[in-house]
């Protein structure tokens, strides 16, 4: 019944794209018409004779325009959109887009597609598959099958992010056991059940699978140190292709969590709340410690008033210890020292208890292996940054749950002091959806501000808000996520405008922003806030992002226009790559209105280039990447 289930339904969309194709359906759109695309304009060519100087050559390329098409922001131009994809491919997306709306089959796609292997054998599942799912989100199989497409999307004005994003094939249970195993340490004898620890950063088991509840972005188990290492080298390939493949400077995704026992993740997170609970209640200050103007002389005072011995010699050492400049306070502890591994994890983070006086730590126990598991962390997060550095590939670190996202942030702004000081190589991300983004966003700016350095962000929506939810009304702690879908749209936009602000204000054009979105709303209040503040779209300080096969009515226009704009490029093996294309369909049904727009778009322009005498069109890209 399950084979005859699919074959209908593919067979019944497949009919319904024909219909769509030829126009005879009674669909009506929700959508503005057809806009009249735009003619493209050929460049003017430069001619140098042979006996011209090299100066003289190289005024004349200055002079000769780069190809550049007026930008349409209603992203209704299926003819810009769309003119980098052969027919075929647009009817193919037509098709996917299609399919992830049928409920029953993305509800059930992992037993169709399992039954669908065993039915087809390796071979022609594979084929199914290129000539579907993977064909629309994925590039290619490895780094030299891709450069076809990295090229096309380059010539038409779009760079790429490069993910190699192959996944372990974990079942729940063996997700669950590898997590609970990793994020409790060995020397933790309440196993995660101490009442006086904080409910945000306590392991539950039934979140300890972190794929459920509609997360839409690639998740990493610990499993190994070995494993962590290979890694390593997954991410130094995909930096190696990035460079290979792209003219320009290149991105490349990482996660931290890929990289070492998360455990340790989520004690510094733990550690880093209570350090700022810590600084409220000495200093009796409500603000946050980098806008507090505080000394380490005033944190002296402030403990003597409260009777605390500070010329014990570990007070001495502790507060000489401080990072700060002249302003005051950056951080407590060492942070920079820490990252370099110059102290280990159980002897930096202790402060003068106010009740009995002594130093005491503010990190659980950790065995003496799991320091070293963090300094293999830390070992593998400087090898990446330099070889990235090395080759002027930048690094974006994804952002990740809220256990492991202050450390995960913490750690990333150590990595941009030390390797962005030239230019902006290491990138944070920011999630929207977090009550705390915009704090957040204005503390990391202040603080790469006071140490001179170059800062990148990467501002999305968020991918774990429904596991966020549900772990925070079981745990018994505040929700950490915005209340409404509008609520995070202001907290975008909020957030963008004030990095915006700051690129205007600063006058040293030391921060680089994507915006990585498919919500046509932010891209236009992006482009308009560009304008108004007199960011120009060549310059690079602000650029676009959106996902391979997804939302092309907003990349392409924008990257024929002359914006800076990527394309965050998935690759891998088939076989490897089934879980990425699983959120891809989960996702894609969820957005029922983007969807329904995005298919609208695709079919209006196979019934122009068939009206048009253009079904076998040639995509020929004749633009430069900003």
């Amino acid at each position: 019944m399950a084979i005859v289930g699919v074959v209908r339904a593919v067979s019944k969309s497949t009919k319904i794209g024909i219909r769509y194709i030829l126009g005879t359906t009674n669909v009506k759109s929700p959508f503005i018409s057809y806009h009249s695309s735009v003619r493209l304009k050929s460049s003017p060519t430069t001619v140098v004779s042979p006996d011209a100087t090299v100066d003289t050559a190289r005024k004349s390329n200055e002079e000769t325009p780069p190809e550049r098409d007026p930008l349409d922001l209603t992203f209704e131009n299926t003819q810009a959109a769309y003119k980098s994809k052969k027919t075929w491919e647009l009817v193919r997306g037509l098709l996917v887009l299609k399919l992830s709306s049928y409920p029953y089959l993305v509800e059930n796609h992992e037993k169709l597609l399992g039954l669908a292997q065993r039915i087809l054998g390796k071979r022609l599942f594979q084929l199914l598959m290129k000539l579907t799912f993977y064909g629309h989100f994925v590039a290619g199989k490895d780094a030299q099958d891709i450069k076809p497409t990295i090229e096309c999307l380059g010539s038409f004005g779009v760079k790429s992010i490069l993910d190699y994003s192959a996944e372990e094939d974990l079942s729940e249970e063996e997700a669950k056991e590898a997590e609970m195993a990793s994020c409790i340490s060995a020397a933790d004898e309440t196993k995660s059940k101490d009442p006086s620890r904080m409910k945000q950063f306590q392991v539950y088991e039934q979140f300890a699978d972190r794929r459920k509840y509609n997360v839409t972005a690639r998740t990493y188990f610990y499993l190994s140190e070995a494993q962590c290492e290979r890694n390593v080298d997954t991410f130094l390939k995909c930096i190696d292709a990035v460079a290979g493949a792209t003219k320009s400077t290149g991105l490349a995704a990482i996660k931290m969590t890929a990289l070492g026992r998360p455990q340790v993740l989520i004690q510094l997170s733990e550690v880093i709340v209570n350090t700022r609970k810590y600084f409220k209640e000495v200093t009796g200050t409500q603000k946050n410690m980098i806008m507090s103007n505080v000394k380490p002389s005033y944190i002296e005072h402030k403990l003597d008033d409260m009777h605390v011995n500070t010329h014990q010699d570990e007070v001495v050492k502790w507060l000489q210890q401080m990072d700060y400049d002249k302003k005051g306070l950056m951080n407590i502890f060492s942070w920079s020292d820490l990252v370099d591994m110059n102290y280990v994890l159980s002897e930096l983070f202790k402060v003068p208890s106010i009740k009995t006086g002594r130093m005491e730590p503010l990190i659980r126990a950790l065995t003496d292996e799991e320091e070293e598991m963090f300094k293999n962390m830390m070992r593998r997060l400087h090898y990446i940054a330099q070889v990235a550095r090395e080759k002027d590939v930048r690094v974006m670190i994804d952002a990740e749950q809220t256990y492991f996202q202050p450390a995960i942030s913490r750690i990333t702004m150590e990595l941009m002091r030390k390797y962005n000081k030239e230019k902006a190589i290491i990138f944070n991300t920011y999630q929207c959806y977090l009550k705390e983004a915009y704090n957040n966003v204005v503390l990391d700016l202040e603080l790469a501000k006071r140490q001179g350095i170059f800062f990148g962000a990467k501002l999305v929506r968020g991918a774990y808000m429904e596991q966020e939810r549900l772990r925070a009304k079981q745990g018994g702690y505040e929700d950490p996520i915005n209340p409404t879908y509008e609520a995070t749209s202001d907290m975008y936009e909020r957030t963008l405008n004030e990095i915006m602000h700051q690129i205007i204000t600063r006058g040293d054009r030391k921060i680089a922003i994507m915006v990585a979105t498919h919500n046509e709303d932010t891209v236009r209040f992006t482009v308009n806030k560009m304008k108004e503040l007199g960011i120009k779209p060549d310059e690079k300080l602000v650029c676009f992002g959106q996902l391979y096969g997804m939302c092309d009515q907003i990349s392409f226009p924008l990257g024929q226009s002359g914006y800076s704009v990527y394309k965050y490029v998935p690759y891998g093996p088939v076989q490897e790559v089934l879980p990425y294309l699983s959120r891809r369909a989960r996702e894609n049904s969820s957005l029922l209105s983007k969807l329904n727009k995005e298919r609208y778009l695709l079919r209006t322009e196979i019934i122009r280039r068939i009206k048009s005498g253009q079904v076998f069109h040639t995509p020929k890209g004749n633009y430069t990447p900003v």
